[in-house]
């Protein structure tokens, strides 16, 4: 790849060599010659820029029911968001034994490695391993589930979920019928640097599962003990991390990013011991289990440790697999359909990443073999949800040069899909290949194209203007300058009214006080209230805009918090959190008492999250 096309993602900040000089009224000519030159490097507008996404659930003002001040529109979005968990769907099923997985198509296509057992080794001439789980040790409490997966993907009832039985397969202690566990070998790029065989360490996929609708979802335990790609692990994790994914993979989905879900989490007694840090100090930590699901968890480094290993054919007949499966536009007999494939996951990829800026979403650890060929977002570690504006915000302590801050996010993509396209070396033709190179080129306009559309749905732009790069960018600045808070500087902009606006009446928005405090806020604000006078109706602006910025997100001092009461087995912020998040655009009352739009507490600038779990 080459140099002149990654410098388009790097993350300069216009207006960087001209803080100390700007007047209160900046210059619109000197703006739009800095304007251009972002745009051509990607720097403001599609890097400082960097984050929203589309959602079919409106995000509406708490309105107590039946209250005449609430209007129709208003009242049917949350009856709709109430309704999903009211409703009742027929034929679930109760009894869990008559829960049945198949693994029949994974296992005909791909035997297992020849060596059985789980002590750990290098694997060759194989997708997966054979692995049973270890059992969590006793006593085991359900401390999560989420409905809309149970009910919803599984077609399990909801009152099932609180048997022995339940417990039991969602625990590892008992397989449910027709699942034949195997753990996944795949290698990857990690912080920029091959390294080798990593595989399922501490997963065991228990089988695929079609549901009513006719969807095929594999299912997966997270936690339950060693493979034989453990490496020096123990196969475990522990109730932090497990509270994390848990919470994050849900939000994520109800905001509306291509993402793996959760359907439950158990927590058990079983120690684990865990040096958090990596600083010496190790500490006892629970033990618990995350049973998740995806389309598919085969990733980049799925196609790598085939390519590395000179495993072609068996590489061929991954990707044959995948697209079958997964890729149905691809015609099976298409002779560029190796090419076709790796075109659409560049697009994806490029959406996936931009849909993560949208909503402030630092994913931590983008590594490779973290890179799903499905593009969703799987493998939840340090990530973290950006409070005050910052394009070099790193979540992950363990990242010390800031390899993976979220303003690079974009860039890892790059390198990632680069990797990608190595991988797929050994079955493109020499054309090919050379088609392949000018489609990865291609990234930095999908991506900068998806930046620009969901901006403008943030600030509830309609149609094209010509400065209306200019306004997105010019906000981003300011909030830059002024550490606005990214998440309630777009929503509280969704709420106000446009004769707030003009009035400046913001005294009870905490973000948008914080922003107007920029000596260039008066001068965007004109600029942004001419550009919404040219559109009509205000109150389909908020709507379409309240639908589009989350009130709440998964904050990490806010997992924090469910973290601590969940070690000491109340699970009670847990679920308020889970069912908080299943409805991010709607206000909430619950999540205003408890604070989850208010200013963060001041010990959150504290928190540390890191690779260990």
């Amino acid at each position: 790849m080459q140099t002149a096309h990654r410098k388009y993602l790097d993350p300069h900040h216009w207006f960087s060599d001209h803080k100390p000089s700007l007047p209160p009224v900046a210059s619109k000519l000197i703006v739009k010659l800095l304007l251009l030159q972002c745009t051509i490097k990607m720097s403001t507008l599609h890097l400082v820029l960097a984050f929203a996404l589309f959602s079919p659930v409106y995000g509406l003002e708490f309105c107590q029911s039946g209250g005449s001040e609430c209007d129709t529109d208003e009242r049917g979005a949350l009856d709709s968001v109430q309704s999903r968990w009211n409703v009742r769907v027929t034929k679930l099923r109760q009894d869990l034994d008559q829960f049945v997985l198949s693994c029949k198509k994974l296992l005909e296509t791909f035997p297992p490695d020849e060596v059985d057992g789980n002590f750990v080794r290098t694997v060759n001439n194989c997708i997966f391993s054979k692995s049973m789980p270890t059992p969590l040790k006793g006593p085991l409490r359900l401390a999560a589930v989420s409905k809309d997966v149970i009910e919803g993907i599984l077609d399990i009832d909801m009152a099932a979920t609180q048997s022995d039985e339940f417990l039991r397969y969602a625990s590892g202690d008992r397989l449910l019928p027709g699942s034949v566990p195997l753990a996944h070998r795949y290698g990857g790029h990690q912080f920029g640097y091959w390294a080798g065989q990593l595989g399922d360490g501490r997963a065991h996929s228990l089988g695929q599962y079609k549901n009513r609708n006719g969807e095929v979802w594999e299912l997966q335990l997270k936690g339950s003990g060693k493979t034989p790609y453990s490496r020096s692990g123990d196969g475990r994790a522990v109730i932090r991390s497990s509270v994390r994914e848990f919470l994050c993979s849900e939000a994520m989905h109800f905001l509306g990013v291509p993402t793996s879900r959760a359907a439950s989490l158990i927590v058990s007694d079983e120690p684990v011991l865990r040096d958090r840090f990596y600083n010496g100090n190790v500490k006892t930590e629970r033990g618990a289990i995350v049973l998740r699901l995806a389309k598919s968890w085969f990733r980049i480094g799925s196609l790598e440790i085939l390519a590395q290993s000179g495993e072609v054919d068996l590489q061929r007949k991954m990707l044959n697999f995948v697209i079958d499966e997964h890729f149905s536009s691809i015609h099976s007999d298409d002779p560029d359909k190796y090419l076709v494939f790796y075109s659409t996951i560049v697009n994806e990829t490029a959406h996936l990443i931009a849909q993560w800026m949208s909503v402030g979403f630092a994913h931590g650890v983008c590594n490779t073999d973290n890179f799903s060929l499905l593009s969703i977002t799987i493998d939840y570690g340090p990530f973290g949800f950006m409070e005050s504006y910052n394009p070099n915000f790193v979540p992950n302590t363990s990242d010390d040069e800031g390899r993976y801050r979220i303003g690079a996010q974009a860039n890892v993509g790059l390198f990632n899909l680069e990797k990608l396209l190595m991988a797929l070396s050994p079955v493109f033709s020499e054309k090919q290949q050379k088609e392949a190179k000018v489609i990865l080129k291609g990234f930095v306009e999908i991506y900068q194209m998806r930046f620009y559309q969901l901006f403008k749905a943030k600030l509830g732009l309609l149609g094209e203007e010509e400065d209306d790069g200019y306004l997105i960018a010019f906000l981003l600045k300011m909030m830059e300058d002024t550490q606005s808070d990214f998440t309630m500087t777009f929503r509280q902009l969704s709420e106000v009214s446009l004769e707030q606006l003009q009035r400046k009446n913001i005294t009870q928005m905490w973000a948008l006080e914080d922003l107007s405090s920029h000596l260039l806020f008066a001068d965007w604000l004109n600029m942004y209230l001419l550009r919404l006078s040219r559109q009509q109706n205000d109150l389909d602006r908020r709507r379409r805009m309240k639908s589009v910025n989350p009130r709440y997100v998964l904050r990490n001092w806010m997992a924090e918090a469910a973290i601590g009461k969940a070690e000491v087995n109340d699970f009670s912020e847990v679920e308020l959190l889970y069912g908080i998040l299943s409805s991010p655009f709607v206000t909430q009352e619950t999540a205003e008492e408890a604070g989850y739009a208010a200013r963060p507490p001041p010990w959150a600038k504290r928190l540390k999250v890191s690779c260990s779990s």
